[in-house]
């Protein structure tokens, strides 16, 4: 077997059920947010936007589809962008939500200068000391601890902490949302508690691998995304995440023998596009891996069955496991940075 070279990274990533376990009992503790959640609903605000950088960026996803499905007028927008334009939404109408986990990133703070152009302002962050955790109108804490470097622990806090503020704000249950949230913990638990076996097993299935695509549909664009920013940050290899269907059109050339493929089956209704798209794949000779919780899919890619909201939370495990075998096929410590920072303070 290759040898896994432990590092902050690592030890991160296997203190992601402990992480769960502790933002369960900080959010059972939370005000649920009525009020705000009645003004929404009431359409004191007209609309809600949700931004952040990277996997923050990316675990908004989620809540903008719930809030849209909900009946919102929901935006996704990167906070980089929001910056450059999109004045409409600068609006004492509406709703901004912020995830940071330093509450420090160049952005951000850029942003929150102008914060008094918003109606309120939800930050969630891992530092309530920090500028988003203090000029925020309401703040959500993490609970994540330290975090070394590439988001793990952040991103896992994050989608659990935006997944009850959904069922607050669209009027559903924030308790029942803990208790859901909470019963993922010992199933994420039992997969880490076997990375060994796991990275084992990939080492056999990418020693010509060069670069990797993660698509899905979704909710799981939350992990297309942040899939493919931390291969790209851990292995320091070529990584790419996006939509299925953006996949099929026209990037599907770039299957061969040295382009791994992962599949995210995703909900039930479109489970079967993903295991077409995996079989393509395949038949054009490139190597394919499909996650889910299909009985018949084997370890590590068989993932926790789990409400389709929280797919992203135990998706992103088989990923975190790539990024492990790749650096260590490669002789390198997963995660050590040695050109970015944990918070990025230039724009």
């Amino acid at each position: 077997m290759t040898k896994i070279i432990h590092g902050p990274y690592l030890s991160d990533l296997l203190r992601q059920g402990n992480v769960l376990h502790d933002v369960c009992i900080a959010l059972s503790r939370t005000d649920p947010l009525h009020r705000l959640s009645g003004q929404l609903q009431n359409n004191a605000y007209r609309r809600v936007v949700m931004t952040g950088m990277g996997s923050s960026f990316h675990a908004c996803y989620p809540l903008h589809l719930r809030l849209s499905r909900a009946g919102f007028v929901s935006h996704h927008v990167e906070t980089s962008e929001l910056l450059l334009g999109f004045e409409p939404l600068k609006s004492r109408d509406t709703l901004l939500i912020i995830a940071s986990q330093s509450g420090e990133s160049a952005e951000v703070v850029e942003l929150l200068r102008g914060s008094h152009a918003f109606g309120h302002v939800i930050g969630i962050t891992n530092q309530l000391s920090s500028t988003l955790g203090r000029k925020a109108h309401t703040a959500l804490a993490l609970h994540a601890g330290e975090e070394a470097t590439v988001s793990c622990k952040t991103y896992i806090a994050t989608l659990a902490v935006l997944h009850w503020l959904g069922e607050a704000l669209a009027g559903g249950s924030p308790s029942e949302a803990v208790q859901t949230l909470g019963s993922i913990e010992q199933p994420m638990h039992a997969y880490l508690n076997n990375y060994q076996s796991h990275v084992a097993r990939l080492a056999g299935m990418i020693a010509d691998i060069r670069s990797v695509y993660v698509v899905g549909r979704g909710v799981s664009l939350a992990t297309t995304g942040t899939g493919g920013l931390i291969l790209k940050e851990s292995t320091r290899q070529p990584a790419e995440g996006m939509s299925a269907a953006a996949f099929r059109h026209g990037v599907i050339e770039m299957v061969g023998p040295h382009t791994l493929v992962l599949v995210l089956l995703g909900q039930p209704e479109i489970a079967d596009l993903h295991r077409k798209l995996a079989t393509d794949i395949s038949n054009h000779g490139g190597p394919v891996i499909v996650i889910g919780s299909d009985a018949g899919i084997p370890e590590p890619f068989r993932t926790p069955e789990v409400p389709e909201p929280l797919l992203p939370l135990v998706e992103i495990l088989p990923v975190q496991m790539l990024s492990l075998a790749i650096a260590a096929r490669d002789g390198r410590e997963a995660g050590r940075f040695k050109l970015a920072s944990k918070i990025t303070t230039t724009s």
